[in-house]
């Protein structure tokens, strides 16, 4: 599966890099697993609903997420910090 990002989660990537290695290294747990396994898993997917229909969230701490979609062969992270 190929990874992608969108900017702003990007962006959330490296402040995380700067400001919480623990946390960074539980994002980089769950991102492998979803690779792997896009529904199932680690950090308790979600199907969103709504206006975030189309996309899953999956728990990093209990204020953040981890917001994704899934396309094809490609996982597009859309958030890694803050919640939905």
């Amino acid at each position: 599966m190929i990874l992608a990002w969108t900017p702003s989660a990007w962006a959330d990537y490296l402040w995380w890099q700067s400001q919480d290695r623990a946390t960074l290294k539980r994002i980089n747990r769950i991102i492998d697993d979803t690779l792997r396994h896009p529904f199932e898993g680690l950090a308790k997917p979600e199907r969103l609903k709504g206006d975030l229909s189309g996309f899953w969230s999956r728990r990093i701490t209990q204020e953040h997420r981890l917001v994704y979609a899934v396309d094809g062969k490609t996982l597009t992270i859309i958030a890694v910090r803050y919640h939905y």
